[in-house]
């Protein structure tokens, strides 16, 4: 008891004890400012007047409001301040009496500048993230739970060790790789324990992943596109010339990342259906277990490609609608880079979900039956 209870706890913890210290050791040291911000911070306030408001009979909004802010945060907290908010889309906000926005405010001494950044939306942000990850515990129940720590283990990866290593200067490509591996370890760890199970859709979801970037790989080869084509190259290019970063990777390390979800998905399910019929059917022979784990691979295959794809396309019906309303010719549509980009994206990352099934439920033919279990001849029934 002893002995199992330290293979399921002890090596775990001690690994992610590990773990954190590396992470602590990779997020040391300061990052090169590439915009002085020397005396300018982002304060939260409230708004309390409207002196001038920028609202036109039509709904619209032109130029700026003139707003009375109480500061909640920051040097000037308890004050208020009269500020400008823009009637911009991407800065400033439609200030109304009683909203949270968020200030930008440099001061100097008795001086202080001031404007609208936008709405505070953090208290949203945070209340929609507790209310999935509560849905998903009660829906989920204990599964539920050790699936909400993995996405909280992945997404502290992301920003405390895939960003640190690609801003050091490794390859984006391998630290995605990486992140993907010990991600998927840690989830499938949770989920399913130190069992064939966990081995099998951690293998499978490895092995579907780096799929997804071979592909993306070799369409990059044929059509030309690169990590170099996405449309913030320029300021990319300042960030590789100053901290070193690979810009290059970047496109293709996003895509190993973007595609670990929908992989991880089938490689869990085909994993555990195998496992139910092996464990229903201990004497099942390779070839009829092969057959079985195919049968519910190819079931899923089309919803988890679409999956990607309709992502992916998801994230460029702003650019579709655009060369839609231009009327753009289909020569120059077909070979913008964008386009070859959203298409790369989503095909690469189908390749890994298609592939990923065979080699999932390959690994887990071998796993169950490797004490030597040959192949037994199927028996045919003869009345159909």
């Amino acid at each position: 008891m002893t002995k199992s209870r330290f293979l399921r706890w002890g090596i775990p913890l001690l690994l992610l004890a590990v773990f954190v210290l590396f992470i602590l050791w990779i997020n040391r040291g300061e990052r090169i400012a590439l915009v002085n911000r020397e005396g300018q911070t982002f304060e939260k306030g409230v708004v309390t007047e409207i002196l001038q408001d920028n609202l036109q009979p039509d709904g619209s909004r032109v130029g700026e409001q003139r707003v009375l802010v109480r500061m909640t945060t920051g040097v000037r907290a308890g004050q208020k301040l009269e500020t400008t908010s823009s009637s911009g889309f991407l800065f400033g906000a439609g200030c109304t009496v009683g909203m949270r926005v968020i200030v930008m405010q440099s001061v100097a001494g008795d001086s202080t500048v001031t404007s609208v950044y936008a709405q505070d939306r953090e208290w949203v942000i945070y209340a929609f993230a507790a209310a999935y990850l509560l849905i998903l515990c009660l829906v989920g129940g204990k599964q539920g739970l050790k699936g909400a720590l993995g996405l909280v283990f992945t997404f502290f990866c992301i920003l405390f060790v895939y960003l640190p290593l690609v801003y050091r200067g490794w390859s984006p490509f391998w630290v995605a790789v990486f992140l993907c591996i010990v991600t998927t370890l840690v989830t499938m760890y949770l989920i399913g324990g130190p069992t064939k199970k966990t081995l099998v859709a951690t293998g499978g979801t490895v092995a579907g992943v780096i799929i997804a970037g071979v592909a993306a790989t070799l369409f990059s080869l044929a059509s030309g596109i690169t990590g170099w084509n996405v449309s913030d190259i320029e300021s990319l290019l300042t960030l590789s010339s100053t901290s070193g970063v690979q810009v290059g990777g970047l496109l293709f390390s996003g895509l190993l990342i973007s595609s670990l979800g929908a992989v991880m998905d089938v490689a869990m399910s085909i994993g555990s259906a195998i496992a139910e019929l092996h464990a229903q059917n201990p004497a099942i022979s390779r070839r009829a277990l092969f057959k079985a784990g195919m049968h519910v691979g190819r079931d899923m295959m089309g919803t988890d490609s679409n999956t990607l794809i309709l992502a992916f396309a998801g994230g460029s019906v702003s650019m579709l609608v655009l060369d839609y309303a231009y009327d753009l010719p289909y020569q120059q549509i077909i070979n913008s880079n964008n386009i070859g980009i959203a298409v790369m994206q989503g095909l690469s990352g189908s390749f890994g979900i298609v592939l990923a099934v065979p080699v999932t439920v390959a690994l887990a033919v071998l796993l169950y039956t490797r004490q030597g279990q040959k192949a037994e001849p199927e028996k045919i029934n003869k009345n159909g």
